[in-house]
């Protein structure tokens, strides 16, 4: 039977899908699972948020689901190609289109940099000549861990009566059996906390500032007594008669101290001679009321990696991170092992090297599951030189980014750029 042609967009298509079948899931096993394992496999939401339910390591149940798809992050390409090219670091070290870049765009590209500096003149830029242009790709190897984090900290308020939520009605659950499936967060979000009550962790306790007593003698008039003593009508001087009950007057006259009514003496001004004052910290019960509160945290330990060759080696590693590149291996597991590359012996140690500088994980935490990718971020360094002058800047990653490092011949500021960035002038 005769098959129907196939359009030339259609077979394009195809040999694009096989292409990429083979580096859309690269890894040893047991770090990535094909899709098609897992055709005709729902899982909700449900099911990953249950994993703060359970009081033993999450189960592996819920890993499959997390990494059956991964997804390329927002600032990657897929690979649209595999050519080989013989190079220090492998066959992989050019899977991917090159930035063609011509003269024209070179220079609109760093004209447009330069116009974002207030005194940086752009004569260099449109006339000087460009003497080199070479690639010094970056390779960017990431490793996400993300955990769930749960300590117990007590609150304490005053205890003014009532019934409380203690352990005689059932026993108090631990930190992790806790159920916080309704508190689940996306994974990978970088941070998220949440405060919860532990049940039946309630409980009534004396007031340690007052012994229980509700008041605590005044500093004022009894502060050389012992704890738990406290005297009654203490009595200072008057500060306006100096004690004599009667004020003297020009004259030779004497009147009678209104503010201590002849007496020489006044009440504490602050107990008003009581001796006592009502605990502030429980509002006079003597008592305290104490809960248990489970304080959660989720978020996502990040290890970061670059492997730069010497014409890239000034350019700080965050304007690589940052970069748009291409995605050579996206893994999810419950634990990341090292992707494995058939030809690409330097590929492999990479990865190692990324999985083997693994954030730690307090004590208190869990990890729910890792994601690991290595990208390719194309660097292009370009030379321009005028007589005996010439200064470099590199344009990186598919969203052409400019850096330049510290030298640009027109610049005309004299060191005063950030000042004046500091003053916003």
């Amino acid at each position: 039977m005769e098959q129907p042609l196939l359009s030339e967009e259609k077979r394009s298509e195809i040999d694009e899908n096989e292409r990429l079948s083979s580096y859309q899931y690269v890894g040893r096993t047991g770090s990535v699972i094909p899709t098609a394992s897992l055709a005709g496999m729902d899982v909700s939401i449900e099911e990953i948020r249950s994993a703060s339910s359970f009081s033993t390591p999450y189960p592996p149940s819920i890993h499959a689901p997390l990494i059956s798809s991964p997804e390329p992050l927002p600032n990657e390409q897929a690979i649209p190609h595999q050519s080989p090219y013989a190079a220090d670091y492998g066959p992989y070290s050019n899977d991917f289109q090159r930035q063609l870049l011509d003269e024209v765009e070179i220079r609109e590209l760093l004209i447009d940099h330069i116009g974002h500096r207030c005194c940086w003149g752009s004569r260099p830029a449109r006339t000087w000549k460009i003497h080199a242009v070479e690639d010094c790709n970056v390779y960017v190897g990431t490793l996400e861990t993300f955990l769930e984090e749960r300590e117990v900290i007590r609150e304490t308020e005053p205890y003014l009566g009532g019934k409380i939520d203690g352990k005689d009605n059932t026993p108090e659950l631990g930190i992790w059996e806790l159920d916080l499936r309704s508190q689940f967060p996306v994974l990978f979000v970088p941070y998220k906390e949440t405060r919860v009550k532990i049940p039946n962790s309630e409980t009534i306790e004396k007031c340690s500032d007052c012994a229980g007593r509700g008041d605590i003698p005044c500093p004022t008039c009894n502060a050389d007594q012992e704890p738990g003593f406290y005297k009654e009508n203490q009595m200072s001087q008057c500060p306006a008669c100096y004690g004599r009950g009667l004020i003297a007057h020009r004259d030779g006259s004497d009147t009678i101290c209104t503010k201590c009514d002849g007496k020489g003496k006044i009440p504490c001004a602050t107990c008003g001679s009581r001796g006592l004052l009502k605990c502030k910290t429980c509002n006079g019960s003597g008592s305290l009321l104490t809960r248990k509160i489970a304080v959660v945290k989720w978020k996502t330990l990040s290890t970061r990696k670059v492997s730069a060759t010497s014409g890239a080696a000034s350019v700080p590693d965050e304007i690589f991170h940052r970069a748009k590149g291409v995605q050579l291996c996206n893994t999810q597991a419950y634990q990341c092992t090292p992707a494995y590359f058939a030809d690409s012996f330097f590929l492999n140690t990479f990865s190692s090297d990324v999985i083997a500088d693994r954030a730690s994980v307090p004590p208190t935490a869990r990890v729910i599951c890792e994601r690991h990718t290595i990208s390719v971020v194309p660097v292009t360094r370009v030379t321009m030189h005028h007589r005996r002058q010439s200064f470099s800047f590199y344009i990186v990653g598919y969203s052409r980014e400019v850096y330049l490092k510290d030298y640009y011949p027109a610049r005309f500021c004299w060191g005063l750029c950030p000042c004046l960035e500091w003053l916003k002038v």
